[in-house]
């Protein structure tokens, strides 16, 4: 069943033409994936669609009834709400509900049988409606979706309004789940999630009931989510089946087809041409008439028009002197903010050639890793050095070294003023800065425009070790492309923190877990390391290398005892659980028998009824506080560990 169908839809930013004739259906339970290059009209489209925007033409027909989600980027959490609270405040209607049943309960218990009878049916009532909007479960809920956007129980009790600004999307997005509108309209849901709630992300959105309209730059996610894919293209839109990889396969299919088409049509209009004017030569009645029918036929044809593709960066890295065989040495690195440990014992050899891409929890210090070893920020403990030779490029996250009120072409000439203009020029042109574009001041350009100054930069610079720190955000899905080939060409060494698994996959050959207390080393893409993961006893045998008999013996014992107690304490943990799930089910049993007219009519039976309501809720909240030592004995152990 179709729930959203959109038909020559146009938006205009007065002479600048955004939108020009947008074209989509969306089914009920499709997930789609919207694409285009930056700047295309896509979160204009989801403005509009929304109800943010108006459109200047075009029709928006959408199913009667259904409710939709927009994932909208500015959000203000309510002053004095926790992180938990903020989530919660989406279920205040059915707490009311929940806490009107309560109140019922305790008014049962005294209430005479006239009252009695009318509070039986407001109870039945309420139940029923709490029941069917699963309220027993509101708490699991948000719980559930905050740990999966990576909240920890911490910075759940935390003020919301202190939240940063990638926490504070990363809020926004939660509520809208918990919410489960018919149609979810996300723009750029993935930014500022680790790869950890990425992951629950898309297992949330894969299983998610409803419709789902998602804007995003990551291919891996569009990969493994969407059911089908629309590209913008020159303010006109196109529609295609499968995911990401396979729209790429059709769209190139397409544009194949299409220039082929386009090529043999001029060919036979040439061909038609030339015998037009070999009839007119003739000059006689006869040959002029046969001109003038292949003139009109000729003007009959419905011309095809030439595919055009949007244009692209064009771009390779080049290294200078090869380094020495130990690219970079790290030894017991340690980093902490004041009380904050960011991580500590970092260990790493990184050698000459190697693509290193560094992943990890968000708030772990990737980041700051990557400025210690840059010189921006001073360790706390250990010390790294660079092999013979090593020559240091660094791509930063948030661009802070460009100057803000230079032009482009400024902000380049003056690191490269060997060149001449033509050449500064030209390279900027590899980056889509053309004509009057290279004298826009920094201050005006775009996330993605100033990540391609920085390229610019960082290109002409020939660095033999790249230190890259999220090189893919603010670039489209062509120029991250790019991005990749220019970087399989690089005979360089290159260390990258990034989110963009597909980024990843494309360039990697050793895969960095970086935690609190260390670092992991992984060989292959992300792939590799995901498969690494799933094999049993991978980190033993990573243990095991190099180790003595008797060692191994010692490690596998160790290992064996740490797993049974872990295994111990987690069954303690379960069985809490349990007893827990079996009282509430059997509160569940009562409380709807309350609504029952032979109970409720029944002065004695209700109120032996409201007495084991009441001493069942004393039981549960022994056994969750069980639950809590449990969990906090689990909690002590890891950290132990």
């Amino acid at each position: 069943m179709i729930v959203l169908t959109v038909t020559g839809l146009k938006k205009s930013f007065g002479i600048e033409k955004v939108l020009e004739d947008i074209n989509l259906s969306l089914s009920a339970g499709e997930r789609m994936g919207l694409v285009g290059v930056n700047g295309s009209g896509k979160t204009t489209l989801l403005r509009i669609l929304s109800g943010h925007l108006s459109s200047d033409e075009g029709n928006i027909a959408i199913q009667k009834g259904m409710v939709i989600g927009y994932l909208e980027q500015s959000y203000e959490a309510k002053p004095g709400n926790t992180v938990f609270d903020e989530l919660m405040d989406i279920f205040n209607p059915l707490i009311r509900v929940e806490q009107r049943l309560r109140e019922i309960e305790q008014e049962m218990a005294e209430a005479d049988e006239q009252t009695l009878m009318k509070l039986g049916h407001e109870y039945s009532k309420l139940h029923d409606r709490f029941e069917e909007e699963d309220g027993y479960a509101i708490r699991s809920r948000v719980t559930g979706v905050l740990q999966g956007l990576g909240f920890t129980k911490k910075q759940q009790e935390q003020q919301a309004n202190l939240l940063s600004g990638g926490e504070l999307t990363r809020l926004t997005l939660g509520r809208l789940l918990l919410q489960k509108p018919d149609l979810l309209l996300l723009d750029e849901p993935t930014n500022h999630l680790d790869l950890q709630a990425l992951q629950w992300l898309e297992d949330y959105l894969i299983a998610y009931p409803g419709a789902v309209l998602v804007v995003s730059h990551d291919r891996y996610f569009l990969d493994r989510v969407c059911t089908s894919m629309t590209e913008i293209l020159f303010g006109a839109s196109e529609q295609y089946k499968g995911n990401y990889t396979r729209y790429m396969s059709q769209r190139e299919e397409r544009f194949y087809s299409r220039t082929r088409a386009y090529e043999q049509q001029q060919k036979e209009i040439d061909r038609q041409k030339v015998i037009i004017a070999r009839y007119r030569s003739f000059n006689r009645e006869k040959s002029i008439r046969a001109a003038e029918s292949r003139e009109k036929a000729l003007d009959r044809i419905e011309l095809l028009d030439k595919p055009e593709e949007e244009k692209q960066v064009h771009f390779r890295f080049e290294s200078g002197l090869r380094i020495g065989d130990e690219a970079l040495k790290i030894e017991k690195l340690s980093k902490s903010f004041g009380e904050r440990l960011l991580f500590e014992d970092v260990n790493l050899l990184v050698r000459s050639g190697e693509r290193v891409a560094l992943i990890g929890a968000n708030g772990v210090g990737k980041s700051t890793l990557l400025e210690i070893l840059v010189g921006h920020v001073q360790p706390d403990e250990g010390s790294y050095r660079f092999g013979a030779n090593a020559d240091i490029g660094y791509y930063e996250q948030k661009q802070q070294s460009l100057h803000p009120d230079k032009t482009v072409l400024r902000e380049v000439w003056d690191d490269f003023a060997r060149l001449q203009q033509h050449e500064v020029r030209g390279a900027l042109g590899l980056f889509l800065f053309s004509g009057d574009d290279v004298f826009k001041p920094i201050s005006a350009l775009s996330g993605g425009e100033k990540a391609r100054v920085a390229l610019t930069k960082l290109m002409l610079k020939h660095k033999n070790f790249l230190i890259l720190d999220e090189p893919t955000n603010y670039l489209d899905s062509d120029s991250r492309e790019v991005l990749e080939q220019a970087l399989l060409g690089y005979e360089g060494t290159i260390m990258a923190v990034s989110h963009d698994r597909y980024f990843i996959n494309s360039f990697a050959t050793k895969m960095l877990v970086l935690m609190d207390d260390g670092i992991l080393s992984y060989d292959g893409n992300y792939d590799d390391y995901l498969a690494s993961l799933e094999r049993q006893n991978n980190s033993l045998s990573a243990m095991e290398e190099g180790q003595t008999k008797t060692e191994l013996v010692k490690i596998r014992r160790r290992l064996r005892q740490d797993q049974e107690e872990a295994d111990e304490l987690s069954r303690c943990v379960s069985d809490a659980e349990h007893a827990i799930s079996i009282a509430e089910d059997e509160l569940k049993k009562l409380e709807y028998s309350q609504a029952n007219p032979s109970i409720y009519s029944d002065p004695t039976k209700a109120q032996l009824v409201a007495q084991d309501i009441k001493e069942l809720k004393i039981k549960i909240e022994k056994l969750f506080l069980e639950w809590e030592a449990a969990e906090l004995a689990v909690t002590a152990y890891e950290d132990g560990v």
